[in-house]
């Protein structure tokens, strides 16, 4: 393709007028080799304009999908439609890129002259607004610096290590293998791109650099610990499609294996500890479903989660069994400080 650019940056907004020029501002100094997909999902304040006023002065650069609330899913979904560049990426619009921005592009240029990649990785950097908390996620113990590499050269990922929209810009191509869509208005959706296009991917690159910060403490954001408590039926459902796309028993590639049993362990574990937040009978019974579901596809594994690792745990019975969970669930808060 002529015109096609060397990463396409999808940005899902709704109702983001206070930050959505921050994350844009980041985005631009890629300039001509970055095309920039706002996905307006049905705001209702003045982010659309000011989405249509980037895509007018940055015509090259800036697109805007004008669409109904089909929540941040559908914006994904969206985006690798309309999306023209050889690698894709996903960032939130309160989030930004660093200053490094350009030299993940240069990487990416590298990339493609031998050949091209699958999988870009880089760190995210969570910050905090009174600072308490700032670190970065690196993958360094984990992977090959700065060059091409495939899954045979991985090491173990530490236990609050994932691959994350944050860190991963995949090529275009293998998001379009999908056999189904992201769901609509549901959220932790993300972790199911992960999941369903990480078992297509072979080669890979890892820069070290924070390139993404991820900017927590929004009273509104999907990942305070009251919305992920009330949203835990969504949790739920990404873990279940999540588990059934990573399809664990019939990988070949034994590292691949492994990072995705790692990835299902900390996405369970994420399940049964915030649906455990509710302290009811009744959304203990949603976790039993869970595993219900997850045995019609796979019973050896989901019964090798439920009943033979750490999360058998924070799965016991009533009273107790929650108090275990939320014990931790305060320390992981505590190490990682995630919301």
């Amino acid at each position: 393709m002529e015109n096609e650019k060397l990463l396409t940056i999808t940005v899902p907004c709704y109702n983001s007028e206070d930050y959505l020029k921050n994350c844009i501002e980041s985005l631009l100094v890629g300039k001509e080799r970055v095309e920039i997909i706002i996905i307006n999902d049905g705001s209702t304040d003045s982010t659309g304009k000011i989405a249509d006023e980037y895509a007018d002065n940055y015509p090259d650069i800036v697109k805007v999908v004008h669409q109904e609330n089909g929540g941040h899913g559908e914006g994904i979904n969206q985006g690798i439609k309309h999306a023209t560049g050889k690698y894709f990426k996903v960032v939130d619009s309160d989030d930004t890129l660093s200053a490094d921005f350009p030299a993940f592009l240069d990487a990416l240029e590298r990339c493609e002259s031998e050949g091209g990649i699958d999988l870009a990785v880089t760190n995210y950097y969570y910050v905090h607004p009174d600072s308490v908390g700032d670190r970065s996620i690196n993958y360094s113990n984990a992977l090959p610096r700065d060059r091409i590499f495939g899954w045979s050269d991985t090491r173990r990922f530490r236990a609050y290590q994932m691959l994350t929209i944050h860190s991963c810009t995949f090529r275009t191509d293998l998001l379009r293998l999908w056999d189904e869509p992201l769901p609509k208005k549901v959220f932790y959706e993300d972790n199911l791109m992960i999941c369903k296009t990480l078992p297509r991917v072979k080669s890979m690159y890892y820069l070290p650099i924070d390139l993404y910060r991820y900017w927590i403490g929004r009273p509104d954001q999907s990942v305070q610990e009251s919305a992920m408590k009330k949203r835990y039926s969504h949790q739920i459902l990404v873990t279940e499609k999540s588990f059934v796309a990573c399809d664990i028993e019939n990988l070949k590639e034994p590292k691949l294996k492994r990072y995705l049993k790692h990835e299902m362990f900390l996405m369970f574990g994420i399940s049964i500890m915030f649906t455990r937040l509710n302290r009811s009978d009744e959304t203990d019974a949603a976790l039993e479903k869970m595993w219900d579901t997850c045995r019609e596809h796979d019973r050896k594994w989901a019964n090798h989660y439920r009943y033979c690792s750490p999360l058998a745990l924070i799965c016991i019975g009533g009273k107790f069994g929650r108090s275990i969970a939320m014990f931790f669930y305060r320390i992981a808060n505590k190490i990682v400080k995630f919301n």
